[in-house]
C-alpha cells in the first residue's frame, strides 16, 4: 500500500482472531459499552461517557486520519461483528517517524489472546506503512495488565515520568515505553 493511501482509507487487518478496521459510525454503541467501563478505563485517558461522544471520537479520528496526524483501528473479534476495543497511533513529529500508541479491549477479552494478536497488527502496520522507527507507550505504572502486555510485545522500558498521567483527581507515575522499527523481534506465537 503506498504511503499515503492510508489517510483516504485505512486498510484492514486480519489475523486468526482478530479483525482490526477502520471505526465506523455504528461502533459507537459497543465502544461504549466495552470501552467505557470503570474497569477498562481504571487507567486510561477518560473515554468519552456518552452515545454522542463516542460518534463525535469517531468523526474526530476519522479528520485527523485524512490530515495524517492519526490511525485508530476498531479490534472485532474474528468470529464476530461487534468492535470489543480500539489502538489509536498519532503521530509525535511530522511524517510518523516517532508516534505514541494506545490501546483499550472490553475485559470480556483480556487474557484471550486478542490483544497480542491485534497489537502485533498494528506494529507490523505501524513500523512497515506508516514508517515509524521509534513508537512509545505510556502505561500507569499500577497498571500491572497493560505494563506486562507491552513487555511481551518487546517494549523496552525507558523511564519513570514522575505524576504525568491525572485520573480522578490523582496524579500517577508512568512508565515509558518503547519499540525501535530496527530491534523489532519475530512475532510472538499465538495459540
Amino acid at each position: 500500500m503506498p504511503a499515503a493511501d492510508w489517510q483516504r482509507q485505512l486498510p484492514v487487518l486480519t489475523g486468526r482472531r482478530a479483525i482490526l478496521r477502520p471505526l465506523q459510525p455504528t461502533d459507537a454503541t459497543a465502544l461504549l459499552t466495552m470501552v467505557g467501563s470503570a474497569e477498562v478505563g481504571r487507567f486510561i485517558s477518560p473515554p468519552p461517557t456518552t452515545l454522542d461522544g463516542f460518534r463525535r471520537f469517531i468523526d474526530w479520528s476519522a479528520a485527523e486520519q485524512r490530515e495524517g496526524r492519526h490511525v485508530c483501528y476498531g479490534v472485532v473479534p474474528r468470529r464476530g461483528h461487534t468492535t470489543v476495543g480500539l489502538f489509536q497511533v498519532r503521530s509525535l513529529e511530522s511524517g510518523f517517524g516517532v508516534a505514541e500508541w494506545g490501546f483499550a479491549l472490553g475485559s470480556a477479552f483480556w487474557g484471550t489472546g486478542l490483544f497480542l494478536e491485534a497489537a502485533q497488527l498494528v506494529l507490523g502496520f505501524t513500523f512497515d506503512v506508516l514508517g515509524t522507527f521509534r513508537l512509545e507507550a505510556r502505561a500507569a505504572v499500577e497498571n500491572g495488565r497493560g505494563n506486562g502486555a507491552l513487555r511481551k510485545l518487546g517494549a523496552v522500558e525507558e523511564g519513570v515520568l514522575r505524576r504525568s498521567f491525572l485520573r480522578c483527581g490523582r496524579y500517577h507515575d508512568q512508565m515509558l515505553w518503547v519499540l525501535l522499527s530496527d530491534e523489532r523481534t519475530p512475532p510472538l506465537r499465538l495459540r
